[in-house]
C-alpha cells in the first residue's frame, strides 16, 4: 500500500514527541523515603542538581549582575547541566526593614562600589534603583520564568561573609541570632514566595556552629523553625543542617525530628577538601579517602539508610585545577556522590564577588563561572560532574531492569562496550554498559554469559565465557575500596586501570597504601546502582521507525 506525506506527517510528529520530549517537573516536590520526589501522577523523582548564588555578602544583592542580565545568567545556569539553585540571603533582608528599604545603588555607593553600579547600569538598569528587599524578589522572578528550582538558604543574620565560631552569626543565642526573630524571619520569606513555584525548598539555616551550639536547643529551635515554613508554605521542602559547620547530624541517631507535617523534611550537610586539608596532603588518598567517607556515613550519610533525602549544600573545589588536595578530594567526592545518587548543590556560581571581606571584585575560583560571568571557568570539570547531575535511580525512573555501572571517577565516564570484539573503553555514563554484580564476584554483561576478565598486566580487559576462574572475580580492595581487583590465571594481583586512549586495561595495583605521593585516580573505579537504560536506545528506536517510514514513502 502506498504512503503519502500528509498521512505520515501527523505520526512522524508523535515520535518526535515521544522520543524527544524533554519532560518538565512537576511541582511542588515532596519526599518517599530518602528520596525528592515530585507530587504529580507516579512520584518521580527529581534529583536537585544546584549551584549556590550567593546574596548574602555585604551588598545584598546577588553576584554577577553587575556583570551580566539576570535572565542571562538564569539562562547559563541551566545550560551548564544545573537544574536549581540555592539562593543565599542574610535574615534581616527580611526582618529589618532600613535595609530591606535601602536601594541597590545606595548599598554598592556605601561599599565605593562604583564600577559595580555602573555595571548594574549598563546589565541590569532596573535593578540599580530597586531597594534590596525588591532586587532579590526580581533574582527569584528570573529564576521562576526560568524553570530553575530555587531553595532558598538562610546563609547568615547580618550580612557578610560566612562563617567563623565567633562572627556572632553561629547559634541561637549569639550576638545576630535572636531564635524569635529568625522565626519571623523565615515566615515572611515562606508567605513572600508560596505562589513562586519554583521555589521548591528552605533551608532553614546555614552551618550552625560555636561555642554555644547545643543539641537539645537544636531540636527546640530547629523544629519550631520548620513547622514555621510550612504554616507559611505547606508545598515547601523544609530543609534542616547539623552543628558544627553542617558536619554533623549524628545526633538524629538516636532521637527523630517530631513535626506535625510528613513528606517534606530533607537534611542537608556540607564536605569540603579543606575540611581535611592536612589528611589529603599528607595521608595515601586510598586510606584518607576511606577514613573521611566513613566519618561522613557516621555523621550524615546514615540518613539515607533511615530513609531521609540527604542534601549536600555545599561542596567544590579550586577550578583552576592546581591544588592537589582538592583534585584528590574530588576523586573521592565523585565515587560517593555517584553511589549515593544524593542531591547536592556546588559551591558556587559566582566567578567574582563586588566586594568579600574588605577587598573589592575579589575572584572566587570555587567559582562555575569565570571573573565576568560570561564563560564557565572550566568546562572539563563541568562535563567530569556531568554524570551526577542526573539520576541513577528512584521512584519512577525505573525504565530498565536493575543493573550496575562501573563508574570511574576520575574523569566522570563509565565503563562502555562498543562490540564484542572491541575493547572496553571510557565513555559517557549515559550508554554505560549494564552489568551484573554477582555474588561470586564476577561482573557479567546484563543478559549474556559474557564477564569481565583480566588477560594479564599490562593488556585490555576483556570478555570472556568461561567465569569461574581467578581472572573473572572482582574485588573492591584498598580502604577506599575503589580499587577494583583481579587475579590473572598464574596469580598475579592486578586491579582495573585506564590507558592513555581511555581503554580499560589491568596493570599492578598502585597507591593502596603509605604513600603520600602516590596518585590512585586511574584505578579507582565504583560499582554503581542504576536503573537507567542508555540515552541512545529510545533514539535509535525512533531513528529506525523513521527510516523504514522513509523507505516506503521514498522507495
Amino acid at each position: 500500500m502506498g504512503w503519502n506525506l500528509s498521512s505520515l506527517l501527523p505520526l512522524l510528529l508523535l515520535l518526535a514527541t515521544v522520543f524527544h520530549h524533554h519532560s518538565t517537573v512537576a511541582l511542588p516536590l515532596s519526599t518517599n523515603s530518602r528520596w525528592i520526589v515530585s507530587d504529580g501522577e507516579g512520584g518521580e523523582r527529581v534529583k536537585l542538581s544546584c549551584v549556590n548564588w550567593v546574596s548574602h555578602l555585604d551588598a545584598v544583592v546577588a553576584e554577577g549582575l553587575s556583570k551580566q542580565p539576570v535572565d542571562v545568567i538564569s539562562k547559563k545556569i541551566l545550560d551548564m547541566g544545573f537544574n536549581c539553585v540555592r539562593l543565599t540571603y542574610p535574615l534581616f533582608l527580611f526582618t529589618n526593614d532600613s535595609l530591606a528599604s535601602v536601594s541597590v545603588r545606595q548599598s554598592l555607593k556605601k561599599l565605593g562600589l562604583i564600577e559595580s553600579i555602573a555595571g548594574f547600569q549598563a546589565n541590569n538598569p532596573s535593578f540599580i534603583d530597586l531597594p534590596l528587599i525588591k532586587a532579590f524578589q526580581e533574582v527569584v522572578a528570573s529564576l521562576d520564568r526560568n524553570n530553575v528550582m530555587m531553595v532558598l538558604d538562610n546563609q547568615i543574620s547580618k550580612p557578610g561573609w560566612c562563617c567563623s565560631d565567633f562572627d556572632g552569626n553561629g547559634f541561637f543565642g549569639d550576638r545576630y541570632f535572636d531564635p524569635d526573630v529568625w522565626l519571623k524571619g523565615l515566615a515572611k520569606v515562606a508567605t513572600m514566595f508560596n505562589s513562586t513555584k519554583n521555589v521548591v525548598g528552605m533551608s532553614l539555616r546555614n552551618e550552625l556552629r560555636g561555642p554555644k551550639q547545643n543539641v537539645s536547643i537544636w531540636y527546640r529551635y530547629m523544629q519550631k523553625g520548620a513547622e514555621v515554613v510550612h504554616a507559611a508554605n505547606p508545598d515547601v521542602l523544609v530543609i534542616l543542617s547539623g552543628l558544627s559547620y553542617d558536619k554533623d547530624l549524628s545526633f538524629i541517631q538516636t532521637q527523630d525530628v517530631s513535626l506535625t507535617f510528613s513528606n517534606k523534611l530533607v537534611f542537608e550537610a556540607h564536605w569540603y577538601g579543606f575540611s581535611n586539608s592536612e589528611e589529603w596532603e599528607t595521608g595515601n588518598p586510598n586510606q584518607v579517602c576511606g577514613r573521611i567517607v566513613d566519618n561522613i556515613m557516621q555523621k550524615s550519610g546514615f540518613l539515607l539508610e533511615k530513609g531521609y533525602p540527604l542534601f549536600i549544600s555545599e561542596w567544590g573545589v579550586d577550578q583552576r585545577g592546581t591544588n592537589e588536595n582538592d583534585n584528590r578530594y574530588l576523586n573521592c567526592f565523585m565515587a560517593w556522590a555517584a553511589d549515593t545518587d544524593l542531591d547536592w548543590a556546588i559551591w558556587t556560581l559566582a566567578g567574582s564577588y563586588y566586594f568579600r571581606e574588605g577587598v573589592v571584585g575579589m575572584e572566587e575560583f570555587y567559582g562555575v563561572l569565570n571573573w565576568d560571568w560570561c564563560e564557565a571557568r572550566n568546562s572539563s570539570f563541568l562535563k567530569k560532574i556531568s554524570p551526577i547531575q542526573s539520576p541513577f535511580q528512584g521512584p519512577g525512573l525505573s525504565n530498565t531492569r536493575p543493573h550496575k555501572v562501573i563508574f570511574h571517577p576520575a574523569t566522570g565516564l563509565c565503563v562502555q562496550r562498543q562490540s564484542l570484539f572491541k575493547p572496553l573503553t571510557l565513555g559517557a555514563c549515559a550508554e554505560a554498559e549494564h552489568w551484573d554484580y554477582t555474588q561470586k564476584q564476577t561482573l557479567t554483561i546484563k543478559g549474556t554469559y559474557y564477564c569481565l576478565q583480566t588477560d594479564g598486566v599490562g593488556k585490555k580487559a576483556k570478555l570472556g565465557l568461561i567465569c569461574t576462574d581467578s581472572s573473572s572475580i572482582w574485588e573492591a580492595i584498598s580502604a577506599s575500596k575503589l580499587h577494583l581487583s583481579s587475579k590473572t590465571n598464574n596469580g598475579t594481583v592486578v586491579c582495573l586501570d585506564v590507558d592513555s586512549e581511555n581503554n580499560i586495561v589491568t596493570n599492578n595495583c598502585r597507591c593502596l597504601t603509605n604513600d603520600n605521593g602516590c596518585d590512585p585516580a586511574s584505578q579507582w573505579f565504583k560499582i554503581i546502582n542504576s536503573t537507567m537504560s542508555a540515552a541512545s536506545e529510545p533514539y535509535s528506536r525512533v531513528d529506525a521507525i523513521l527510516q523504514s517510514l522513509g523507505a516506503n514513502l521514498f522507495g
